[in-house]
């Protein structure tokens, strides 16, 4: 009797709970969904319009979890709480990061000790922080204190869909196509060349990576081609899988940063001939070369966070 909207309610009510809780409060919601509904139904009331209206009763996920898991909502009270931790939480994962990132970028383009970038780094993230609970938790106390209304109540439509941790058909083409584009990449600017010169080809890494250098990328894109494969067959994210990406990341971004750091992965003639023939200033070329840095170490660092991330969401599901 139990439709999607049901399961929606029930996933959506225990992800916050402890795992070891999980199962018994499912069947629990499963077992008074299906009692509520079954008397609605014996008095004539239409399956869905009575699988709405019981879930509606039960109220809004968040709160049941909180009752189930005995976490009373004291901070500001049920109709203000779930409100405010959803929208710092939000803001949490964002400012406190984008602003650490700006901070470190300026103070390496402005070229500052290692410690004094860790230092304004871990101060501004601590700062930051501590403003955005601050002020968000004020606001939502002024809106108490005058009675405000924060939105619409909660009702059955606000239930997401199960969100995809890119372990589907779908992100296993995306994925082989991105490692393929990879290797075509590589062996189009070691032999064809992406820049033409004066009727010359000009690539843009260094041609000393090959062979040993660039068989360890090569196969570093194959290996990342067969763990989307193993995500595709497994259909989630397992703490396995997220140390095998992870492990996968710190190599590629070590190998990357390393030949960049000694100046073998990027072809001198190219820079030679696209940056200094051109008159671009060493300041610039300095900028440049950090953007670079950061962007060689942003990605690995995202897809390794992503992965653990997932391998999370997968465990609460």
């Amino acid at each position: 009797m139990a439709t999607s909207l049901t399961e929606r309610y029930i996933s959506a009510t225990i992800t916050s709970l402890p795992p070891d809780a999980q199962d018994d409060v499912r069947a629990e919601l499963e077992g008074s969904i299906a009692d509520a509904m079954e008397a609605r139904l014996d008095q004539g009331e239409e399956p869905t319009s009575a699988e709405r209206e019981v879930l509606t009763e039960l109220g809004d996920p968040a709160a049941l979890a909180a009752g189930y898991a005995d976490r009373p909502l004291h901070l500001l009270g049920p109709r203000y709480y779930l409100a405010w931790r959803q929208l710092l939480r939000t803001l949490l994962m964002i400012v406190p990061v984008c602003a650490v990132l700006a901070v470190a970028l300026a103070q390496v383009i402005a070229g500052a000790s290692i410690g004094a970038i860790i230092g304004q780094a871990i101060g501004v993230g601590v700062t930051a922080t501590v403003h955005l609970v601050f002020w968000v938790t004020l606001v939502f106390v002024l809106l108490e204190r005058a009675g405000a209304d924060t939105g619409p109540g909660w009702d059955v439509d606000q239930l997401r869909e199960p969100t995809s941790t890119g372990t589907g058909r779908a992100d296993l083409i995306a994925s082989l196509i991105l490692a393929a584009a990879g290797v075509v990449a590589l062996l189009w600017d070691h032999f064809i060349g992406f820049l033409r010169i004066d009727g010359e080809s000009l690539s843009i890494l260094n041609p000393g990576l090959w062979p040993w250098a660039m068989a360890g990328l090569l196969a570093l894109i194959a290996l990342e081609a067969v763990l989307a494969v193993m995500l595709s067959a497994n259909g989630r994210w397992t703490v396995r899988l997220a140390v095998l990406n992870t492990v996968l990341a710190m190599l590629a971004m070590t190998l990357v940063l390393t030949l960049l750091g000694n100046g073998l992965l990027l072809n001198p003639d190219f820079l030679q001939t696209v940056f200094i023939d051109n008159g671009v200033e060493p300041d610039s070329m300095r900028v440049l070369g950090i953007l670079t840095w950061f962007m060689l170490v942003g990605i690995p660092v995202w897809d390794i966070l992503d992965g653990w991330l997932k391998t999370r969401r997968d465990a609460l599901r």
